[in-house]
């Protein structure tokens, strides 16, 4: 997204405020570094999946917000005072995570959480902390109807049903009308939920659909099936490189789209060579960043020795944002004071938030980067997708 673009849509006190979060994300250089901060810390809570089945997501998101916690303390911390972040692991559980959070609020005594990592964890803890009027920058977009009431609870990603208008934007806008489609039973399966009634509204016609198990290493039968339906375009819509490796082995060489969660090194390196030809609607192109990626990215890059990912850039965003409303609130600030400051837009390094959104993130179609995949590595394109 442009700064240009930003501009256009945002009326003038939103621009104002993307801009003081722009100017509190992006004054990291080290001619800028500041006295070391003293006194008593500010202490926020990271409650994350790192062990369990989303290990690999929240294991990059701890990575973000370690590195967030270093630039800004490297500045001087927030308003003098050093930001301490206490971790806890949720092992991918939800009750689990309801523990934490309260070890994290009663026994630490955090100022907001950031986290969790996933959608049913983020909808457990929402119960407990939204009493209280505590922030929580979740990992996860909107999920049920109850999470529209708690307004204290911020998401970073987007819902599926937007992950899945990026996906049908794209192929509406490029002609691929007869779809066939590939899901796991997992993460895909809530996703096709999502798309399946939006076929209409995207003048496409889902040809052939088929599902597979999660934890399936060989899909070729169901990929099979789709293949002879002879279809424009195939969405795969799940984190396993088992699907994209079989597509390649039977030679169906339509036009490949998936997901934001595939879009990472990770998956790609396990496609091997079927790592060709995907389309992925995400964020983070660190090959080639947009401006207000840069600073992150560069971060990442020095902290890590690697390019960075949506996943840990959605974890150093919401410290970041976190820390600029803890400025503008006061540290001490009661709870329900921080959370009416952190209801406005800000620019992440992710995309462009708007945190007074109905939906708590503001996160929309035009904020999607889409890539390509050549022989394994990420070419931004230059498709925008618009609404319908």
């Amino acid at each position: 997204m442009s700064y240009r673009a930003i501009h256009l849509r945002m009326p003038g006190k939103a621009m104002a405020a993307v801009i003081a979060g722009m100017a509190f994300t992006c004054a990291v250089q080290p001619a800028l570094a500041q006295p070391k901060p003293g006194g008593e810390p500010i202490r926020i809570g990271a409650l994350l999946s790192t062990t369990g089945g989303l290990a690999a997501v929240g294991l990059a998101e701890r990575e973000g917000a370690l590195l967030a916690q270093k630039v800004i303390n490297g500045r001087g911390g927030i308003q003098g005072r050093p930001l301490e972040i206490v971790f806890e692991d949720d092992g991918s559980s939800p009750d689990s995570a309801v523990a934490k959070a309260n070890a994290l609020m009663y026994t630490h005594k955090v100022r907001a959480i950031v986290g969790p990592t996933g959608i049913a964890q983020t909808v457990a803890i929402g119960s407990i902390t939204q009493p209280q009027k505590l922030p929580v920058f979740a990992f996860s977009g909107l999920g049920p109807a109850v999470e529209r009431e708690r307004t204290c609870v911020f998401h970073m990603t987007p819902s599926q049903e937007l992950n899945a208008r990026a996906v049908l934007s794209y192929a509406r806008d490029n002609g691929l009308k007869r779809i066939g489609v590939l899901h796991d039973s997992g993460y895909g399966q809530v996703v096709w939920n999502s798309m399946k009634n939006l076929d209409r509204e995207y003048g496409v016609s889902f040809v052939q659909v088929e599902k597979f198990e999660i934890a399936a290493t060989d899909v070729t039968t169901q990929a099979a099936k789709v293949k002879a339906t002879t279809p424009d375009a195939l969405i795969i819509i799940s984190t396993s490189p088992a699907p994209f490796r079989n597509v390649r082995q039977l030679k169906i060489g339509v036009p490949i789209l998936s997901v934001h969660g595939t879009a990472t090194y990770e998956t790609v390196k396990a496609m091997g060579d079927a790592a060709d030809n995907i389309i992925h609607p995400e964020f983070v192109v660190a090959e080639d960043t947009l401006p207000n990626q840069k600073v992150f990215v560069e971060a990442y890059r020095e902290e890590y020795g690697k390019l960075p990912k949506h996943f840990s850039a959605v974890a150093w965003d919401a410290v970041m944002a976190l820390a600029d409303g803890l400025k503008t609130a006061g540290a001490d600030a009661p709870n329900d004071k921080l959370c009416g400051a952190l209801r406005k837009p800000y620019l992440g390094a992710t995309t462009g938030y708007d945190f007074a959104a109905s939906d708590m993130g503001g996160m929309t179609l035009a904020g999607f980067t889409y890539s390509r995949l050549q022989k394994g590595q990420f070419v931004r394109l230059g498709y925008t997708a618009a609404k319908p």
